[in-house]
């Protein structure tokens, strides 16, 4: 019923919101102010130096943590004399191995966001996703805040289908949205089978709760636009809620990959395997540093907690988790696995240098993808939370057409 006075509404719309070619140069939360508040765009210079102050506090923030962090980690000269000396002995097998995991884990991630573009009807061949993808790992390593990878592949696909920026802007959301799904069920799966030894110390059962809460927050979200899309309620939410255009995001890209629902549950299964193949990569460095004397974990420990490190080290806290996610291995590896403290670390860093290789090959194509058209962050975050504003009026002006309809 819904589907089909979806499509009725959309025929109906002549210039649908997908069309508009002025976009607000406001924050997500200034834009949905805007619509209530028309004061707001004579204030909107002082708005937009206000959320560049915002950028760079949480970038000084982020980069004092992360220093922090890491003092804390190596302030042990001790420690990081044997550190340097384990790091010296890692076996090269094992460190092309990781390398080699982890560019078949962007491999899949590609071909996964390729279906869902698909699913758009955007057509870019593999190839050139496949170098978006990897440009965007290089801006994740780079950038403080741990969303520019996401803002510049999303930038760089609406040049590539100019005419198609509502549908580019779902692919990339419901690409997160599956990944995010793909983890949640792992931990679900962790949880089930492995929680007696996940909390078999104070230490790491706070960690493992405190990942469960920022999982479970995440989930709510995402349930809650689900039910909110299905009753047409989005354009019924107050304007000035926090997040409400993010919910009207999810439930426009819902009605578009609900349809789908084979290529969306190919893309689950293909999360799935790219949660795994990463988890991996930090079983390799393990591997490489391993000695007759230290232990390291096997692939099914590393596996079980590594869904609850990669859900903490998301917070934009630190750049690129580092420290936090050295200071989380320790803890679990040391007190669940044996593993020694100082090769915990080591284990960590080795395996973020990993990942970091692929971020580099990312800067090279990105170096030569498209000179010409490179532009500033802050215009490609401009450019975006634009878009996002225009994607999140359709949904609320489909609704709307439905409920008149129904009249």
């Amino acid at each position: 019923m819904k589907s089909g006075r979806r499509s009725s509404a959309r025929s109906r719309s002549a210039p649908s919101v997908t069309l508009r070619n002025t976009f607000a140069r406001t924050g997500f939360a200034l834009a949905v102010a805007g619509r209530s508040l028309p004061l707001c765009s004579g204030l909107s210079p002082l708005l937009t130096i206000s959320s560049k102050l915002k950028r760079v506090a949480v970038a000084v923030v982020q980069l004092a943590i992360t220093f922090a962090s890491l003092y804390y980690l190596f302030r042990d000269p001790q420690k990081r004399h044997e550190m340097a000396v384990t790091i010296t002995r890692a076996r090269g097998q094992w460190v092309l191995a990781g390398i080699a995991v982890y560019g078949v884990v962007e491999l899949l991630a590609a071909l996964r966001w390729k279906l869902l573009l698909d699913v758009q009807g955007i057509v870019i061949r593999p190839v050139r996703v496949w170098t978006l993808l990897l440009i965007s790992v290089f801006f994740n390593f780079v950038i403080p805040g741990g969303t520019g990878g996401d803002v510049v592949r999303t930038f760089y696909l609406l040049k590539e289908a100019p005419g198609r920026k509502g549908p580019a802007v779902l692919s990339v959301l419901m690409d997160l949205i599956v990944g995010l799904f793909a983890l949640v069920l792992l931990t679900v799966g962790c949880v089930a089978f492995r929680w007696s030894w996940l909390t078999s110390t104070p230490s790491a059962h706070s960690y493992v709760v405190m990942a469960l809460l920022l999982l479970a927050g995440c989930t709510g979200v995402i349930v809650f636009s689900f039910i909110a899309s299905g009753f047409g309620l989005v354009h019924k939410l107050p304007q000035r809620m926090p997040g409400r255009e993010r919910i009207a995001e999810f439930a426009l890209a819902y009605y578009h990959y609900a349809r789908a629902w084979p290529a969306t549950l190919i893309a689950i299964l293909g999360s799935v395997f790219c949660q795994l193949g990463y988890f991996a990569i930090f079983y390799c460095a393990g591997r490489a540093l391993e000695t007759p004397a230290d232990r390291v974990p096997t692939l099914g420990e590393m596996c079980t907690i590594m869904p609850f490190v990669n859900t903490i080290t998301s917070l934009p806290i630190s750049l690129g988790g580092l420290g936090v996610r050295e200071g989380l291995f320790q803890v679990f590896l040391h007190q669940l696995c044996g593993v020694e403290p100082s090769l915990a670390v080591v284990i960590s860093s080795l395996g973020f240098l990993l990942t970091a290789v692929w971020g580099a090959i990312g800067g090279i194509l990105y170096a030569f993808y498209r000179p010409s058209e490179h532009a500033k962050l802050g215009a490609m975050r401009d450019e975006m939370k634009a878009m996002e504003h225009t994607v999140a009026e359709e949904e609320i002006e489909l609704e709307l057409a439905e409920e008149e309809e129904r009249r």
